[in-house]
Order: structure tokens, then C-alpha cells, then sequence
């Protein structure tokens, strides 16, 4: 039987963190920050907050990924902390709805960056009318965003070397071209800066509390690489490197980003614009300079695609092993060693998503229960540290245990905030996590 071979180098483990993180998050999120802070001091601390808080996890998460170097991160952590039921809800939901949806909301993001290029992408090619009012359109963009996804798919299918490769190639272009709008922002912005203005809205706990939220958003994408740590060399070594460098040159690239938006921009042109970045460029170069920032910004979702599509599938691959899912997820391609229809499957689930254009939705249902599992998954260093003391651990987490206690924390404020203002939206999350227990029942009994 075929196995999944450890092809992919450091560059390729921290590409995979730096490129599924950044997404779209650092041209948009800006927008959102300041208009719940109020000014570009107090968004820079919320920058700072958010990175550590992922650092957190992410130095918690070193330690789970150096210890089981096997592929399905966070399913494997949760199965042998808590119970192989509260792995099977954590792939169920990346399966059909978080990282399918992740994978269709990216892919959408795609064309409709490039439709400022050829705006008839976004021409509706048919609609129909559904019961209840809902209207179903299909856009030409979103056949292209399909075709970006299965393309991908292909790709990775040829091998994890293949797919790594492509990764830090990506994760490289995307990098450069956003410190070219880094540097251009220094080079040709204002000498004195923007002007200081009055803060936009006062400072409150809630707005702080939803623009941490935002950021965290920005910064979500840190944990994928623990999905392939069994496709990793020496992952013993690269897992911790990959999850906490990467995390901290991510920290770095926002902070630097922002400071060049608010030393072109003012906080009240910031607020009111939708796209901080191409806003910035285009008040320094005009057009070419917004377009210049759609196309780092179609770059930068691209890679983030390939990052989500190659370490998604081995989420369900990892359940299928077990046989706790459809037992061909677990079939590895004998020629190129990877889980080749695993990932068709999550690919195809994604591409029926992005038709559905039901994508965002499914995102608010899961937020909920998915921060949830991020933090029962951080708790699991306490826990296996008390349950499994001898454990070879080849990474302990600094700061432990007051490192992923902050994490647990936050990820509980987080917890109360989304059931407070979304209460309908977070119990829907619930529901369709919990929906996965009949058919883990229903796989135990077959296994």
C-alpha cells in the first residue's frame, strides 16, 4: 500500500504559513479596524494583540505538531486529547464547510479582483428564483473560479514537491510585491506623513473586541501546515521553525503594511475606503497603481488557494485512514504519493460552493464551533501534558503554560462576543458541527 512521502522542505512548510495567511485580509481589513478603534495608533495595537495571540497558538501548536508528525493537525491533536469524536467534528467541519468554504470564498475573491480588469466576468450568465425569495445568479467569474480551483487540485495531485514548489514560488512573488508597495509608500508618500485627524469613532471594549476579531481573521492560516506534517522532513525540527517564523514574519509584513497606509493615508480616507492598499497606491501613482495592488492582491489569494487546497485534503484523508470517513479519501496515489482523491474531493466540494454563492454564510455559521476547536486544540498541550507525561516531545511550547492558557482565553472572549452579536449564526454553527455525530457513529460501526 501506497504512503505518503515527506517531500516538502522548510521553505516549503513556512511558505505554507506565510502564503495561507496572507490573503486578502491585509488589503481589506485596515477599513474595518479603523472604523471600530478609531485611530492608526490604537489599530496598531490590535495588529500587535492579534499577532501574539496567534504566536500563542502557534508556539502551543509546535509542540503538538513535533510530537505527532502525522497528516490531519489539528485531527489527530483532538483524537488523542479529548476522544477520536472531537477529531471526526473537527475534520467534518473542515470538510464540508471551513475549508471548503475557505477555498470557495478564496477563489471568488480571485476573479472578482480580476474583474477590474475585464469587469464582464461579473456579467450574470443566468439566474434563477428559489422558494423563500432567494435568488440564485451565476456569474462567468465563477466558472473562471472553478477552473482556478480544479487547475490547483490537478497540480497538487502530482505531488506534494510539486505543489510545495509552487507554493514558495507564489509565497516568494507575493511577498515582493508587497514590499514593493511597502517601499513605494515610503519612498513617495508625504514627508510628514498624513495628517493627524480626530479619532473616526471612540474607543470602546466592544469596538476593540470586534476589531481584534478582524485581525484574527487576517491572521487565520497559521495551523495549516500541521495538516501535512506527515509530508514534512524532519519535522521534529522544520514544524516548530515553519509555524513560528512564518508566524512572526506574517506579524511583521501587517505592521509594516499598515505603517505605510496610514503614512500615505489619513484614518478618515482609510476608513472610507474599501481597498486600503489600492487606495493608497492609486493617491500616489493613480490607476496603475490600483491596478498594480489588484494584481499583488490576485497573487496573494492565489497562493493562499494553493496552501488551503494542499493542506485541506489531508484533513479527510487523515479520517478516511481511520476509517471514519469515505474509505476512498484514503487512497495515496502509488505513482506520486499523494491523497489524490482526497484532494479532488474537498477540491470539487469547494468549486459546488462557489456556484452556491452560499460560501460566507456557511463561513458565519462555523466560526463559532470553529473557535471552539482552536481552542479545545490549544488546551491539548495542557491536557496531553498532564495525560501522556512521557511523550517524546522534541519541542516544549515557551512560556508554558501560561502561553496557550492566553490563547484558550482569548479564544473563549472570541467565543462570547460571536454568540452575543451573531447568536443565530453561532447556533447554526453548532448544528452543523453536531450534525457530523450520526455519521461517525455510523462509520464506527463499520469499522
Amino acid at each position: 500500500m501506497s504512503e505518503l512521502r515527506r517531500d516538502l522542505g522548510l521553505w516549503g512548510a513556512v511558505s505554507i504559513v506565510i502564503g495561507t495567511v496572507i490573503g486578502s485580509g491585509i488589503f481589506l481589513v485596515p477599513r474595518t479596524m479603523i472604523l471600530n478603534v478609531g485611530t492608526p495608533g490604537l489599530v496598531f495595537s490590535v495588529w500587535i494583540v492579534g499577532g501574539l495571540l496567534s504566536l500563542a497558538g502557534a508556539l502551543s501548536y509546535a509542540e503538538l505538531a513535533a510530537a505527532m508528525p502525522e497528516a490531519g493537525g489539528e485531527y489527530v491533536y483532538l483524537s488523542e486529547a479529548y476522544g477520536p469524536v472531537w477529531g471526526y467534528l473537527y475534520g467534518w467541519t473542515q470538510m464540508w464547510v471551513a475549508k471548503s468554504g475557505s477555498i470557495a470564498t478564496l477563489a471568488t475573491g480571485f476573479f472578482l479582483y480580476l474583474a477590474n480588469f475585464w469587469p464582464s466576468l461579473e456579467t450574470v450568465v443566468f439566474h434563477v428564483t428559489l422558494p423563500f425569495g432567494y435568488l440564485f445568479e451565476i456569474r462567468y467569474g465563477q466558472f473562471l473560479a472553478i477552473v482556478l480551483i480544479m487547475g490547483l487540485a490537478w497540480l497538487n495531485y502530482f505531488g506534494v514537491k510539486v505543489g510545495g514548489r509552487v507554493q514558495v514560488a507564489v509565497t516568494a512573488l507575493k511577498v515582493g510585491l508587497i514590499g514593493f508597495v511597502i517601499l513605494a509608500g515610503l519612498m513617495y508618500g508625504p514627508h510628514g506623513g498624513a495628517a493627524v485627524t480626530a479619532p473616526i469613532v471612540p474607543l470602546t471594549l466592544t469596538g476593540f473586541i470586534a476589531a481584534l476579531v478582524a485581525a484574527l481573521w487576517a491572521y487565520d492560516g497559521w495551523n495549516n501546515v500541521s495538516m501535512v506534517s506527515s509530508e514534512i522532513k524532519n519535522p521534529k525540527r522544520f514544524l516548530p521553525l515553519a509555524l513560528i517564523g512564518g508566524t512572526l514574519a506574517v506579524m511583521a509584513i501587517y505592521l509594516a503594511a499598515n505603517f505605510v497606509y496610514f503614512h500615505v493615508l489619513s484614518a478618515t480616507e482609510v476608513a472610507g475606503s474599501n481597498r486600503v492598499a489600492a487606495a493608497m497606491m492609486n493617491k500616489l501613482f493613480g490607476p496603475w497603481g490600483a491596478n498594480a495592488v489588484s494584481a499583488a492582491a490576485m497573487i496573494s489569494i492565489f497562493a493562499a488557494l494553493n496552501g488551503s487546497i494542499l493542506s485541506g485534503a489531508r484533513v479527510p484523508y487523515a479520517m478516511a485512514r481511520d476509517g471514519r470517513f469515505f474509505p476512498a479519501m484514503a487512497v495515496v496515489n502509488s505513482r506520486y504519493h499523494t491523497p489524490g482523491v482526497a484532494i479532488l474531493g474537498l477540491s470539487a466540494w469547494g468549486a459546488v460552493l462557489v456556484l452556491s454563492g452560499k460560501y460566507d454564510d456557511l463561513a458565519d455559521f462555523v466560526i463559532f464551533g470553529s473557535w471552539i476547536l482552536y481552542g479545545m486544540t490549544t488546551a491539548a498541550v495542557i491536557v496531553l501534558r498532564r495525560k501522556k507525561p512521557h511523550m517524546e516531545r522534541a519541542y516544549r511550547t515557551w512560556g508554558y503554560p501560561f502561553v496557550p492558557a492566553v490563547f484558550v482565553l482569548a479564544a473563549l472572549l472570541i467565543e462570547v462576543v460571536t454568540l452575543i452579536n451573531k447568536p443565530w449564526q453561532s447556533g447554526l454553527g453548532i448544528v452543523l458541527i453536531l450534525s457530523g455525530i450520526p455519521f461517525y457513529r455510523h462509520w464506527r460501526r463499520n469499522r
